[in-house]
């Protein structure tokens, strides 16, 4: 089993950046948007001769514009349908200045362009009386959030300020009705580099200027386009040579500072929290699986490294669920195969945003591993035995038990002692950890008696097994002793995906294990038990770890 390394020393500026790559997800746009965004901001802000408080300013808010953005995900997919798809068609597509844009975009998208006509007409009707004050409090709401994040952060009053002026417009018509040159410096730059970054990047250089030029005096400040417009070629020759993630890194102020041990947990801790805000089914999720986490490190005894990376990763495991629309998360009915194929997804994007920097990158391959099953069953590598690390089986266990506690969309919460007689069937069945699932379950409060080891961590039945075999017992002689069938068992059916629960008159088909609804799965393939001889016992701790 691969040994966890320890972890780098992580900055300021990288925990900054991985929030960033959460806004990208929730705006329907490919990691490092908002990274080469800032990075452009920036180079415009030499132009303009920033101080090092200026850029520094600069720096932090650009990163964390539109953060917030995923904090009222449930209120958008209520009225419009996919919230990802209706942030990157609403943020970039349209100027809310101009009422015939606004009005396009309502009649477009109010009710979910996807939905049947009856149930669009029926969310219509209703969304004039309470979805229009929801969205009219967007802003402030994202506002509130965002704010709350910096504090934590340790951000400074000045990046706060220009965070708060994120959505407001040069023609004065945004949230707080700030216009022209009360609106900061900082925020005007990241309006116009966030808008122009895409257009660049799908449309061409053409398209990004003709997109500044035309909101020219209402969204933007006329003479930061005029800047863009002027310097435009060789500021995309710069930012496209560079590597996003390491220029944004390296271009941070002078008085960037590398976070204790402490800070990194207490910014992590920040960051889950933050990331649940997407949807009301999961808050408060990070922080019960981390509590679970924290009061059993000490009793399965793990290394120190090992320790410290399943407390960090139990913060942001679920960090990926930002790149899943909030209509699969927050749906009642029965997902789609293709829905259950993005629910699937959200692990490794969890990992691919840490992966970006080196040091948070250990955590990533830790949190990854949170849907993983012993069996093989589970997502979204289908690891399985001794490639699942010890820390990574007790965040499947603390996150089974913990989400099962926790109502859903499609069910009810349960109670703990039905989430405990679920967290055994899943010890039983051979996907979850024995020892993990145990320290959960003693940890929530429930008893579980302790194995009883024998020398070298064996049970007394695999002592017992060596001690025939060193008599010089054949297996169907210690399989009478033992009274154990020497014959294999009947073949057994299993799916590639989550076993389904008993059904319980839905159509659907929910994994006990897993927070998400799924389909009963179609595709089956046929494996066969391990053959139960004696030293079968033996056999699995070699092949699954001590899972008893």
């Amino acid at each position: 089993m691969v040994e966890a390394p320890g972890l780098a020393k992580v900055r300021l500026a990288e925990v900054v950046a991985l929030l960033s790559l959460g806004t990208d997800l929730g705006l329907g746009q490919p990691m490092e948007h908002m990274i080469r965004a800032c990075l452009l901001a920036l180079r415009l802000a030499d132009r303009l001769g920033f101080d090092d408080g200026e850029r520094g300013t600069l720096y932090y808010s650009g990163l964390l514009a539109w953060v917030g953005c995923h904090t009222d995900a449930y209120e958008q997919a209520k009225w419009f349908g996919d919230d990802l798809s209706l942030k990157r068609d609403a943020h970039y597509g349209y100027d809310f200045g101009r009422s015939r844009q606004a009005a396009a975009f309502m009649l477009r998208n109010v009710g979910g362009p996807g939905r049947p006509l009856v149930e669009r007409a029926r969310v219509g009707v209703a969304f004039l009386g309470d979805g229009r004050r929801a969205i009219e409090s967007l802003a402030e709401n994202h506002y509130r959030a965002t704010d709350e994040l910096a504090l934590r952060l340790r951000l400074s009053d000045e990046v706060r300020e220009s965070l708060r002026q994120s959505y407001e417009r040069w023609d004065g018509k945004g949230p707080y009705k700030l216009k022209g040159e009360e609106v900061a410096l900082s925020s005007r730059l990241m309006n116009l580099a966030d808008v122009v970054e895409v257009f660049q990047r799908t449309r061409g250089l053409e398209a990004a200027i003709g997109v500044a030029r035309e909101r020219s005096g209402t969204q933007f400040d006329p003479a930061l386009v005029e800047l863009f417009c002027e310097r435009a070629p060789a500021l995309f020759e710069e930012l496209d040579s560079a590597t996003g993630w390491a220029a944004v890194i390296d271009a941070e102020p002078s008085l960037g500072r590398e976070l204790s041990e402490e800070e990194v947990d207490e910014a992590l801790a920040a960051v889950g929290v933050f990331a649940e805000l997407k949807s009301p089914w999961t808050m408060g999720h990070a922080a019960g699986v981390a509590a679970l986490c924290a009061a059993v490190i000490d009793e399965v005894g793990l290394a120190a490294p090992e320790a410290a990376l399943l407390r960090k990763a139990s913060y942001v495991h679920d960090l990926g669920r930002l790149g899943v629309s909030n209509a699969i998360w927050d749906k009642r009915g029965p997902l789609s195969p293709s829905e259950v194929e993005r629910v699937r997804l959200h692990p490794y994007l969890s990992e691919r945003m840490l992966s970006f920097s080196s040091a948070l990158a250990p955590i990533g391959a830790l949190a990854v591993q949170h849907h993983e099953r012993l069996d093989g069953s589970g997502y979204p590598r289908g690891l399985s035995g001794g490639m699942i690390t010890p820390a990574a089986r007790l965040l499947a266990a603390a996150d089974v038990y913990q989400a099962l506690t926790e109502p859903r969309p499609h069910r009810p919460a349960r109670t703990r002692e039905e989430a405990a007689d679920i967290v055994r069937a899943e010890v039983s069945e051979g996907r979850l950890d024995s020892d993990a699932a145990g320290a959960v379950l003693r940890a929530a409060g429930h008893p579980v008696p302790r194995r009883r080891q024998g020398p070298m961590g064996l049970t007394a039945r695999e002592v017992e097994v060596l001690r025939l075999l060193a008599r010089g017992l054949s297996n169907k002689e210690i399989a009478r002793q033992l009274v154990i069938s020497p014959r294999p068992r009947a073949a057994m059916w299993r799916t590639s995906m989550p076993r389904p629960a008993p059904r319980t008159g839905r159509r659907q088909a929910c994994s006990p294990s897993s927070t998400a609804c799924s389909p009963t799965p179609t595709r089956r393939k046929k494996i066969r038990r391990m053959p139960d001889r004696p030293e079968r016992a033996l056999l699995l701790r070699s092949a699954h770890g001590n899972h008893g």
